[in-house]
């Protein structure tokens, strides 16, 4: 078996990007990512990250020259040498069921990451957001993807066990009706209360008010958000460009602030799932897929939504805002007869933030999806700790 770096080969791009289209063909439910979006990671004109990181990519190859797996290594220098073990990170695993040649591609991560100064790596993850392509997937095949989200083979479970990949933390993955769910008594109490206070209002985001709720959501996301491990405080250029992004799918009813006065003091961000399009465009999102895009979008093909962040600042948690934006947000579903939507999927809920599991839960949600990040530490010797909790 040969590993070859990929770099700017486009022959070698090319295999990075087809070995997954070879390895699910058979899986009804994978939906190939965009193309660019898995190459976007690896541009640095592109990618944010190479700002203060690094990254590489391989293939492996057997005897005859096919392409039988892949994988990249990254390291965020902001973030790894704030670790007990200064961490990096290996991620875009690919590899037919053969266990020498997923231990292969794993040794070359960690070889790579050693050389630079790491002690450890995390994995699979993205040199990226935590929002893509993070985690190995450990339950729910039976269902399609979200826009972005790990899906990965079931046998690689094992590869990340054996060769000594320990739990970090897990993801999950909360499904519910929009319109249908049976909540807890006790969301329904705390949501009418804060209903009854004239001290609160719930207003949906506004396209032509773009940028005045980049700017609460910024200022949401800081108070409540910047405190979990390994996330930073968000600038307002960094605001600017996320609702930029997101504008051409923004759905007006689904995204909810919250507020306090004038003060903002909640978010709930849902977009539609757009993997519903992405999935009848083979990765590609040349002129003929925008056009392609548009048209399914505007015939209102999306029936899932995605919840992607859900936030309180500290001093307004626990008194039923939590509740009461929840139910908003479903309440507009009730109250519009042409309302397209019929599920949501509440991404990303980490096992370290056990208030929000408990909170979820009570929506009427099922956990009908699961991934683990696994931490790998060089030095077999060392203590291995989970990620902390938060809350």
């Amino acid at each position: 078996m040969t590993i070859l770096e990929v770099a700017n080969h486009k022959h070698l791009q090319q295999e990075f990007l087809l070995l997954p289209v070879r390895l699910y063909e058979q899986d009804k439910n994978w939906i190939r990512p965009l193309d660019q979006d898995i190459e976007n990671t690896f541009n640095p004109e592109k990618n944010k990250y190479f700002k203060h990181g690094e990254a590489i990519r391989w293939i492996l190859q057997d005897s005859t020259g096919k392409t039988i797996g892949r994988v990249a290594a990254f390291i965020n220098h902001e973030t790894a040498t704030k670790e007990e073990q200064p961490t990096g990170g290996m991620g875009f695993f690919e590899c037919i069921e053969d266990e020498a040649a997923a231990f292969l591609l794993f040794d070359t991560c960690k070889n790579w990451l050693a050389s630079k100064g790491m002690e450890a790596m995390d994995g699979p993850i993205n040199f990226g957001e935590r929002d893509s392509f993070w985690g190995l997937m450990t339950k729910g095949w039976q269902y399609e993807p979200t826009y972005k989200m790990p899906w990965t083979k079931e046998y690689y479970i094992q590869y990340f066990d054996k060769y000594g990949f320990k739990d970090y933390f897990q993801q999950y993955v909360y499904v519910s009706p929009i319109r249908a769910a049976s909540v807890a008594n006790a969301v329904e109490e705390k949501a009418k209360r804060i209903y009854e206070n004239p001290e609160y209002s719930f207003r949906h985001i506004e396209k032509s008010k773009l940028a005045k709720y980049g700017e609460d959501f910024r200022t949401i996301f800081n108070e409540g958000w910047a405190k979990f491990p390994g996330v930073k405080a968000m600038t307002e250029e960094q605001a600017s460009n996320l609702v930029k992004q997101m504008k051409p799918i923004i759905d007006e009813e689904l995204t909810w602030f919250a507020y306090a006065g004038e003060r903002p003091i909640a978010f709930f961000i849902v977009i539609p799932d757009i993997n519903q399009i992405v999935k009848h465009l083979n990765g590609k999102f040349g002129v003929w897929e925008k056009a392609k895009f548009m048209l399914l979008l505007m015939r209102g093909v999306i029936t899932r939504t995605c919840g992607v962040i859900f936030g309180v600042v500290p001093d307004y948690q626990g008194k039923g805002v939590e509740s009461a934006i929840a139910l908003r947000f479903r309440q507009a579903g009730r109250d519009n007869p042409h309302y397209q939507y019929e599920t949501i999927d509440m991404n990303w809920v980490g096992d370290f933030n056990p208030k929000m599991n408990r909170f979820v839960s009570q929506l009427g949600t099922t956990r009908d999806k699961e991934y683990i990040t696994y931490r790998y530490l060089f030095d077999r010797t060392k203590e291995f700790k989970r990620c902390p909790r938060v809350g």
